[in-house]
This record gives C-alpha cells, structure tokens and sequence, in this order.
C-alpha cells in the first residue's frame, strides 16, 4: 500500500499555504491575532484525523487494533465526521475571535480543498460516472470514459479561493462575510459535483445541504442584520 492519503494531504496543505502567502502580500483582511497557518494546519490535521477514524469505525474497522491503517488509505475518510472535526478544533483554537479568523482562513481553506481534490490524481480517485465528453478520461485497461469529477473539483474550488481572495484584498467585506460564502461556495460546489459520482448517496448529500444552508443564514446574517443593527 501507498501514503496516498498523505500525499492528497500535502498538495492540500501546499495550495493552502500558497493562498495564504499571496493574501498576506496584497491585504488578508484578516483583523485576528492568532497565526493563520497554524491554525489551519492544526484544524485540518485533526479533522482528517477524526474524518478517517470515523471512516475506519463505518467500515468495520477497530482503530486501535489496526493503527496503521490510519495513516494507510483503505477507505477514506468521512467527509462530514473530518469537517465537523476540523470545525471543532478550530472554534477551539479561535475561540476568541472566531469570525476574523474565519475570515482569514476562508480563501486558503478553499484552496486547500482545491489541492485536496487534485490529490485524486495521486490516490487515483479522479474518475466519476462514464461520459463521452471529450475530456473524459478512462482508467488504465478501460474501455469506457469517465468524468474527470476529482478535477471538476479542483478547479472549481480555486476558482473561489481566488474570488474571495480577490474580493477581500480590494472590495474589504463586512466581517463574517467571506467565511459564510466560503461555506456556500464549499457546499455548492460539493453538490454541484456530487451527481458525476459513481453513485450520488456515495457523499453525505445531508451535510452539504446542510452546510449550505448554515453559509445562507451565515450571509444574511453578516451581510444584513449586523449592518442594520449597527446604524
């Protein structure tokens, strides 16, 4: 077996620590104390940690009987239980200041899923349902073409790293707004995607409807009713 979950994890991790360079040479708006970098980096770990424990328990497998496999991909990791997870060390860690944190770490968490999904090409995930689009792509020995879904991902989630980062240097957004829309962007485009699997109650359809929502209500909440209260 391969360290394929580790190398996802490092492109991952890479792309996150690009995005938060770039934004710390041209304005993060990012009006937290604490050490972005560090934050994210410890939020992320612990949630793939607790996503993949998760993964290993729905799958039968006794974690403490088999450590290795923890670090060794066999299953995965479960969305939700790494995204609750991560979201839960970092409220910890932020407990502060949560909302400028977010703020900071919207743009470079949507990277890193970007550099997450590209990681597909390393565990040799990227292939959805069959296609005969002209960019699909077949697996070694195969016959029948497939959406490239792992890549469909990766693209879509830079190209909201690189919006909201853009909107934060030079427009400067109420606080709380650029997390919640990453939230929405994140949901939406895991929904989007979702359908090009191999089989759509593959994901948890729940929790990115869910998580949707929860950016929705974050968005109005932000971007209507603290302007309003604070006139």
């Amino acid at each position: 077996m391969e360290f394929t979950l580790l190398g996802a994890a490092a492109i991952a991790g890479g792309a996150a620590y690009l995005m938060l360079w770039w934004e710390a040479r041209h304005g993060n708006a990012a009006r937290c104390t604490g050490n972005l970098w560090e934050i994210g980096v410890v939020s992320a770990v612990a949630g793939i940690f607790i996503g993949r424990i998760i993964a290993m328990l729905v799958d039968g497998t006794n974690p403490i009987a088999h450590p290795a496999d923890i670090i060794l991909v066999r299953s995965g990791v479960s969305t939700a239980g790494a995204s609750i997870g991560a979201a839960a060390v970092f409220l910890w860690q932020s407990r502060k200041e949560p909302v400028y944190t977010a703020d900071g770490l919207s743009a470079a968490a949507l990277a890193g899923l970007a550099g997450w999904s590209a990681g597909c090409l390393v565990r040799g995930t990227c292939l959805g349902t069959a296609s005969d689009l002209p960019w699909a792509l077949s697996q070694a020995g195969s016959t029948v073409t497939r959406h490239p879904v792992g890549i469909y991902g990766a693209v879509l989630f830079g190209i909201a790293a690189l919006a909201i980062a853009w909107w934060k240097a030079y427009r400067r957004p109420p606080a709380g707004m650029p997390a919640s829309l990453a939230v929405v962007a994140a949901a939406a485009i895991r929904l989007a995607i979702e359908p090009f699997r191999p089989s759509l109650s593959g994901g948890p359809v729940w929790f990115y409807s869910a998580s949707l929502l929860i950016g929705i209500v974050g968005i109005v909440w932000f971007g209507v009713v603290v302007p309003r209260r604070a006139r």
